[in-house]
This record gives C-alpha cells, structure tokens and sequence, in this order.
C-alpha cells in the first residue's frame, strides 16, 4: 500500500459545511481548485493508493516526517508562476530539496498578458529556475498546463520533452479518454449557468452582465472565497470599481432573485452542471466543469493561463477581446462548435497517461478504468443568499459570524474585525433587502437575527 500527499484542502469524500471550509480555507481561497484536485484523486487512488491532504502546509522543517510517512508528494498547480505566489514557491523549493521522496508536479502554468512577451522575462525567472530545478531532482518530468509555458520553460533552459511535458489541465481526464457534449435546445426559458470574474476586461463584463436578461432560468456560480462570504453572510461586499457590471453587493439581482449557487464540493458542481442547457462565462474551470460534465459550454479567456488551456483542450471559446457592445449571446451560441472539445479529448487523454506512466505513478487505467470513487465521493452543502433562506438559518448563519474563533490576537482577527465592522454598516440595508422578500420571510424573525448581531458585534468591541 502507496501512501502519498497532495497539496489540497480537503478530499472529495468529506462532507464540509461552509462554516468548515471558510475557517479552514479547504478550498485555496477558490472552489475551482477542488476539480482539478477532484480529478486526480480518482485517477490515482487505486485500490492500492492511499492520498491524504497536506491542508496547503508548506513548512520546510516538517520535510523529516513527510520522508518518514509518505511515499511520495503530489503538487497540482494552476497558474503558479506568477509574482503573488513567489513566497509559496521558494517554500516549496526548500521542503522539497530536504525530501527524499518522490514529488509530482501534475499541472503548472504561467499567468501572463494574453499575448506574452517571454522573450523580456519575469521578475520570477529565478524563482521558477530553482523550483524546477528541485522537482527534477525528486521527479521523470514535469507536467503543464500547455504551450505558453512550456516555451516559458524552454527559455528559462529546460528541455520539452525531456525535463517538462504538456499534459493541459487534469481536470479534462476526470472521467477519462471519452467526452460527449449534449445537444441542447438553447432558447429564453433554457436552463443556464454563468461564471464571471471581476478582473474581466470592462468589454466582456458587460456583456455577461446583459447577457444575463437573456434567460428567465439563470444561475450565477461564483467561485472565490469572498463570494463565498458575501453568498453567506450578507458581506462584506466586493470591492469593485463598477458595481454595475458585477455581482459585489446582496442588492445585485442575482443575489435578491436567489441565483446564486455556490458549490462546496465538485460531486455537487458537476452534477448540477449536468441539468442546465449551457453554460457560459469567464471562468476557467466553471467551463471546464460543464465541460467534462456533458454540458455545452462558451469560455472567454482573456490572459495566457485561459488561452494556451483553451487552445490544448479546444474548449470552445471566444477570446475576450473579440466581443464588442453589439456582440449577444445567442449570436456566439449560433456560431461556436460545442463539440469542438471532444476531438482532441482522446489524444490529450493517451498523453497525460504517458506523463503518469514516465513518473511511475500507478492510475486506475491500468487495471481498466474501474474505480469504485464515484460511490464513495460525498455531498456538500450548497450555500445560497442569506436574503432567500428561512429565518432560521439567517439566524444561524449570523451567529456563527460573531461567534467565529480566532488563533490569536493577530492579522486574522484585525481581518475579521474589519470584515465585521462592514457587516455591521451594512445591516440597515440588508434589513430593507430582507423586507422586499416579505412574501417569504418572517419579519420579526429577521428583525431578532439583526439585533442579535448588533448586540454581539457591540460586545466584541468592547472587548
């Protein structure tokens, strides 16, 4: 029996509470890390495979018990060469120069401008030199999410082929070397997902935003740990410089109108991806994710990360800066091929098995693909608006918030303090939020949940 760890929060056969995965921060500060993560799980996890979570702990000095307990280190990443994630990957580098065990790095990439200059480097050139070096030296060959970086890699002095492989994003291979996209009748009254990011270019946020008014039947997915909070707690809302275009506040009718689901578990967001007609937007795996669960999907990549992962998957995609104020929706559904994926899914799928099998990593596709992971896999809770649950749960929900424990008098409790005061502000215009939904909610229930939270935010200031 292998025993391995993998960097990630928690397992796909945990049942977690969004109260568990805020304070532990299960999902990396983003849920799309549990697909990619959720994907290598049930590839690898044989019947003679044990994967335990390293709960995002990087610490060198624990490098004598990994040796000791494991039998070798799993690092999926996403786009990790960048300048805000230069700390954990010099981390990285000085655990794994002291393991003496195998490391596997499944899926790295580098964030960039959509069209990249690598000729003129990155302030990180060294940092990445060093990482990849030390992986090397504890691994056959690195796998990437595609071509950008494996040039990236090919300037830094790395050989393709030989020292790094493209492989494309894991997540595409979560059920294997077969992928069928359904035909849909897409229209009005059609059951759609949407995704965004705030970071989106101003052109292409407008139009998810009227894009939305297309569809009686719409859901918003969102996926940082901030959505998160403001889905569950009401606040703090998002920092935005146009409100207008993005969902940052209670008051955006995504979230009054209760259409806002957000998934705990990749069990949960695939299947529910598997009911809706089409789903579109500017997220990278809440495409992926309809993608590999059948649906039709529109992705609209906007840096390098999205465009060399759509280009190696053939996602069907419309690149960000080719839609314009007269661009619609149904005007791109009527001109994209949503099979398109499906075409290059075989190939793509017999080169990421030849990545496991050069690193020597078992996988349930030796033994035919029978796994017994989808029956043990668990469901989360699905967390939708504070605004469109009973006022129970509101109440609930609001005495977590002022009763959430804190480690020490630190960062983490000056951060929550802040994020209370702004709850706290914006209380009097959740209250008219919750009195609009009058027809479904009990007025003095929500009124005693409001006091409730003034009186206990007043104690923790006292304090």
């Amino acid at each position: 029996m292998k025993k391995f760890l993998m960097r990630a929060g928690k397992t796909p056969f945990q049942s977690n509470t969004a109260l568990e995965v805020m304070n532990k921060n299960l999902i990396g500060s983003n849920v799309g890390n549990l697909i990619y993560q959720n994907s290598i799980y049930r590839t690898l996890q044989t019947d003679n495979v044990i994967i335990e979570p390293d709960d995002y702990k990087i610490n060198p000095d624990k490098a004598a018990e990994i040796n000791e307990q494991y039998d070798g280190y799993i690092i999926p990443l996403a786009d990790a060469f960048r300048t805000d994630f230069v700390s954990t990957l010099e981390n990285y580098t000085k655990l794994i120069n002291r393991l003496t065990i195998p490391v596997y790095v499944i899926g790295v990439g580098l964030r960039a401008p959509f069209e990249p200059k690598l000729n003129e480097g990155f302030a990180f050139d060294e940092t990445v030199k060093e990482f990849i070096k030390a992986v090397l030296n504890h691994s056959n060959i690195i796998g990437l999410r595609g071509q950008i970086t494996s040039d990236y890699l090919t300037r830094l002095g790395f050989k393709e082929g030989i020292d790094h492989h493209v492989i494309g994003c894991p997540s595409m291979y979560t059920f294997g070397p077969d992928l069928i996209i359904r035909d849909t009748v897409i229209n009005k009254d059609s059951k759609v997902a949407i995704n965004n990011s705030r970071l989106s270019p101003e052109n292409l946020l407008k139009f998810l935003e009227r894009s939305q008014h297309e569809f009686n039947d719409i859901t918003f997915i969102p996926q940082w740990m901030k959505e998160l909070k403001l889905t569950y707690y009401g606040g703090p809302d998002i920092d935005n410089k146009d409100q207008l275009t993005y969902p940052t506040s209670l008051t955006h009718r995504l979230y009054q109108e209760d259409k806002v689901n957000y998934f705990l578990s990749a069990h949960d967001w695939i299947e529910f991806l598997r009911t809706v007609d089409l789903s579109f937007g500017a997220r990278l795996h809440g495409n992926i994710t309809a993608t590999i669960a059948g649906t039709p999907s529109i992705l609209f990549p906007k840096d390098a990360r999205m465009r060399e992962l759509a280009e190696y998957h053939q996602l069907t995609h419309v690149m960000a800066n080719e839609v314009t104020d007269d661009t619609t929706i149904f005007d791109l559904i009527e001109q994209v091929d949503f099979h398109s994926p499906e075409k290059m899914q075989k190939r793509n799928f017999n080169n990421y098995i030849d990545f496991l099998n050069k690193n020597d990593l078992d996988h349930i596709y030796n033994y035919g693909g029978k796994t017994d992971f989808d029956s043990k896999v668990v469901n989360s809770e699905i967390v939708h608006p504070i605004i469109a649950v009973s006022p129970t749960e509101q109440t609930k929900r609001l005495q977590q918030l002022h009763s959430t424990p804190v480690k020490s008098k630190s960062k983490t409790e000056a951060k929550l303090t802040a994020e209370l005061k702004k709850i706290k502000q914006q209380n009097k215009q959740l209250k008219d939020e919750l009195n609009f939904k009058n027809a479904t909610l009990n007025r003095r229930s929500v009124k005693s949940a409001l006091s409730l939270a003034d009186k206990v935010s007043q104690l923790k200031n006292r304090k």
